[in-house]
């Protein structure tokens, strides 16, 4: 008996819905079947997200769907990486001639401004770099100016401030010159009055002292003696 060759099916979208419903869920049944075999036969980490047209979401992992796609966007980043640096240099080379050409052409312009290598440039050229030469002078004479009024107002502040010290010192000087004559004066006034009382003061420690020696046991003792000395001969005189 002969077998009946199997009818091969056009790859086009089903219009019928029915018949497409139908379809998609046989297929995603085997679709989910084939990734889970893969996954045992060759302990391959598996992971299937299929959306159906009316946006149900239906998914196989063979591990966990949140690691499984941590991991393949860690590796698209990785993949990524990899050809940044190409990127980068080429980058890098473009910016570096672009700042090159900028040097040297800043370069030129300096030399030309101060009138070397101008005998190249065309009379529009000459006009313009005397256009410039003429703007950057006023600016400088403008900026000069600035500069010398702000100086000058800064000295004349420094004037105020320095004829206002001298003032006070002025003040503190003459007050100082009355004080001392004030005490010269009273000086005079009161010079008898002072000696007085000096001399009495020093008269009270001379008769002070005398009390105080003659209170002493030691100066009782040497009057003593002296008056026996003194009284021996006055004796033998009698006799």
């Amino acid at each position: 008996m002969m077998k009946m060759k199997r009818k091969k099916i056009t790859i086009k979208k089903i219009d019928d819905k029915t018949a497409r419903q139908v379809t998609f869920s046989k297929r995603r049944k085997g679709l989910f079947k084939k990734a889970e075999e893969l996954s045992v036969l060759c302990d391959a980490e598996v992971g299937l997200i299929v959306f159906s047209s009316t946006g149900k979401l239906f998914d196989y992992c063979s591990t966990s769907m949140k690691d499984t796609i941590t991991r393949y966007n860690a590796q698209d980043h990785g993949i990524n990486k990899l050809n940044t640096p190409s990127q980068e240099l080429q980058l890098e080379a473009s910016n570096r001639i672009k700042l090159d050409k900028e040097i040297a052409d800043r370069t030129q312009q300096l030399k030309q401004m101060k009138g070397d290598d101008i005998e190249a440039l065309n009379l529009n050229e000459l006009q313009l770099l005397e256009k410039t030469l003429h703007i950057g002078f006023n600016r400088v004479i403008e900026t000069k100016e600035k500069r010398i009024m702000s100086e000058i107002s800064d000295l004349q502040k420094m004037e105020t401030v320095l004829k206002e010290e001298n003032k006070l010192l002025k003040h503190k000087v003459r007050n100082k010159v009355e004080v001392r004559q004030m005490i010269s004066m009273m000086s005079k006034t009161r010079c008898p009055s002072l000696i007085d009382s000096k001399i009495g003061i020093q008269e009270e420690r001379v008769s002070l002292d005398s009390i105080s020696c003659a209170s002493d046991p030691l100066f009782e003792d040497d009057y003593s003696d002296t008056s026996l000395k003194l009284g021996l001969p006055f004796s033998n005189r009698r006799c």
